[in-house]
């Protein structure tokens, strides 16, 4: 996983394509208060055609946030903001807006970000990715490229149950040892 926005820049062609992106729009140094960190299936190298840029930040004053983002970011194609009133958790607020062959989505929530939900989501996928390698992280591609999102991609591929977004942060405090039996046992009874 590249969380670092350099290490990106020597990562695969769609990790450098995104970098030059958000080099471009200096959406680091400009989201630098925020805290921003690029998450989602680029760093994960798992992203398919369409995949967006997912920037999190940590954000107490919706209200500041978005005009920022107007000011900043306002006259690009396709930009739009919304508040959100989470399923999980407190209210969220959301801008999105393309650049090139990107959509660049900012989310704010009023957690740093090693706490929000898509933050520790990426981390369990890239633990799972580390531990499966190559077949898994193929597989997921396939799944996505079916139409289905991450999480529920994840939660399909090694049968857990109920909400997929749930289900993945369950496995949250997994050894490492115990994602790779979830992972063989899986794989074994579905013919991997």
């Amino acid at each position: 996983m590249k969380l670092d926005p350099d290490a990106l820049r020597s990562g695969n062609e769609r990790q450098r394509a995104a970098i030059a992106v958000l080099d471009e729009l200096d959406i680091f140094d400009w989201l630098a208060a925020y805290c921003p960190v690029l998450a989602g299936t680029i760093p994960l190298a798992i992203d398919i055609a369409g995949s967006d840029l997912d920037v999190l930040c940590e954000v107490y004053d919706f209200d500041r946030f978005a005009s920022f983002l107007a000011s900043e970011y306002g006259e690009y194609s396709e930009f739009t903001m919304r508040a959100i009133q989470g399923k999980y958790g407190p209210v969220a607020f959301e801008s999105s807006f393309r650049h090139r062959d990107f959509v660049v989505e900012c989310f704010g929530e009023p957690l740093p970000v090693n706490e929000q939900r898509g933050y520790r989501h990426m981390v369990v996928e890239a633990r799972l990715l580390d531990i499966g390698g190559e077949p898994l992280r193929e597989t997921i591609i396939a799944l996505k490229e079916s139409g289905l999102k991450t999480e529920p991609a994840f939660a399909r591929l090694l049968g857990l149950a109920g909400d997929p977004y749930e289900a993945l942060l369950e496995l949250e405090t997994w050894s490492d040892e115990k994602l790779r039996r979830l992972i063989d046992d899986f794989a074994k009874a579905h013919g991997g």
